[in-house]
């Protein structure tokens, strides 16, 4: 079946007062991105014509962070309910006649497949006025219930504020989201009214208008998870560790082994290859891909990096934006490397820093090694050929090349370019004086003797 143009409307003008932020609720992070931006991701795989998203307080914010996706903005300049919020998407919707679901940009984790279930639920047989989507929580609290039959045919439905003790025992709750014909919604809104305990606009009020003009709706259900809110710092920590669980439990369906696996934290675009193994603690920030094959050691952090196939990474190791580990090449523990390309089978074992460089395969980078890579002004780049080897405790200071195959003598401070299998020696001659130690300390303790 051809489906019509889809448009998607979020709410996002609340002012989250109950998370103590200068920042606006909706932009803050779930595994590195904006919670917002986690939905408007889910809602561009459906290829929506229009997304409107409804700020508030806070609007510049959110009006920056959509800016860059091409997403409009309506404003909500008082908070008077949900159905007065979606009321303000209309002239951005002007000319559109589709689909219309409404989400919140504080409930990020919707799925797009239950986005398109709730589509194809206002396209069934019965064709229903709207559709809702439900859930059953844990303890249902203060949820608006949904009243429906077996069917999921939707008799009624009611703000906690207003309902019964009947009403009240229902288990079925709204989540708050909805589909609607974008033909319906902004005429059963102009009938909503205010005549309830909050005084507010409510969007479920739209279903019993639909019902009264003879045009029954529907709910579909998803799991609780599905539809987490977040309205807190400690809602916000819950909604991040069930994303992590799912994550985590799609790495090791896809061929990765996690060794401990609610230790291990994921990015939302963390990419990774078959046969890839994780150690305890380890830590990935946006950006980063791991190849077939390869192993990351405990205790790690790594943002913004490729790692090659079968190259390994730690343990406590921390790779930062531009790190490009080559095939089977190694960073070692406590090795930071930014912006450096290390070449195949590279080796940068312990206790190094590796910043603005490219180091050619098969290179050897002894321990305590680092390019000095900034003047307090501009930052300069080292480029080690293949084959070459560096001494532990060198300082190579930018811009400066290591020919391939040469050797860097260990304590070296490299300030000219070293030529294609050279030893550089930058150290002064080493000298040695008998008994000199030991006069030094008869010396001393006798002075010392003397005060």
């Amino acid at each position: 079946m051809t489906m019509p143009p889809l448009a998607a409307i979020v709410l996002a003008a609340g002012k989250g007062t109950r998370m103590k932020s200068d920042r606006h609720k909706v932009l803050h992070a779930i595994a590195g991105r904006p919670m917002l931006l986690h939905l408007i991701a889910s809602i561009a795989e459906l290829a929506p014509e229009r997304t409107v998203v409804v700020t508030g307080a806070g609007r510049e914010q959110v009006e920056a962070a959509v800016a860059p996706h091409g997403i409009a903005t309506a404003l909500q300049a008082e908070q008077l309910g949900t159905g007065h919020a979606v009321a303000q998407a209309e002239a951005a919707l002007a000319g559109f006649s589709g689909d219309v679901l409404i989400l919140y940009g504080d409930v990020p984790l919707v799925s797009s497949a239950t986005m398109r279930r709730m589509i194809e639920r206002l396209h069934g047989g019965d064709a229903p006025g709207t559709v809702v989507l439900g859930f059953r929580p844990a303890d249902p609290g203060a949820y608006g219930r949904v009243i429906a039959d077996a069917a999921g045919r939707i008799d009624r439905m009611v703000e906690y504020k207003d309902a019964s003790t009947d009403e009240r025992a229902e288990t079925l709750c709204n989540s708050g989201l909805m589909a609607v014909r974008a033909d319906d919604l902004f005429a059963l809104l102009a009938r909503v009214g205010n005549d309830n305990a909050a005084g507010e606009y409510y969007l479920p009020d739209i279903v019993m208008l639909a019902a009264a003009d003879g045009r029954a709706s529907a709910v579909i259900e998803t799991g609780a998870a599905e539809v987490a809110g977040v309205n807190s710092r400690e809602e916000l920590a819950a909604v991040e560790g069930q994303w992590q669980a799912a994550r985590r439990s799609r790495a090791m369906a896809e061929g990765a082994t996690l060794v401990a696996p609610d230790t291990v934290w994921f990015a939302h675009d963390t990419v990774l290859g078959r046969d890839v193994t994780i150690g305890p603690n380890t830590v990935f920030g946006p950006g980063v891909a791991v190849a077939d094959g390869a192993t990351i050691h405990a205790f790690s952090h790594i943002e913004g990096a490729t790692v090659g196939a079968g190259a390994e990474v730690g343990p406590f190791a921390r790779l930062r934006p531009g790190a490009v580990l080559g095939a089977k090449s190694k960073v070692g523990n406590f090795v930071e490397m930014k912006k450096a390309v290390l070449g195949d089978g590279a080796k940068v074992n312990h206790l190094s820093y590796i910043g603005d460089a490219d180091v050619g395969p098969a290179a050897n980078i002894g321990a305590g090694t680092i390019t000095c890579n900034y003047d307090g002004f501009f930052k300069y780049r080292t480029v080690i050929g293949a084959g070459a080897f560096v001494g532990s405790n060198s300082a190579l200071v930018a811009p400066v090349t290591i020919g391939a195959g040469a050797i860097v003598g260990a304590g070296s401070v490299v300030t000219a370019d070293v030529e294609a299998d050279a030893l550089a020696l930058v150290r002064p001659p080493q000298e040695a004086k008998p008994g000199w130690a030991s006069r030094f300390r008869e010396r001393m303790a006798a002075k010392k003797a003397g005060k």
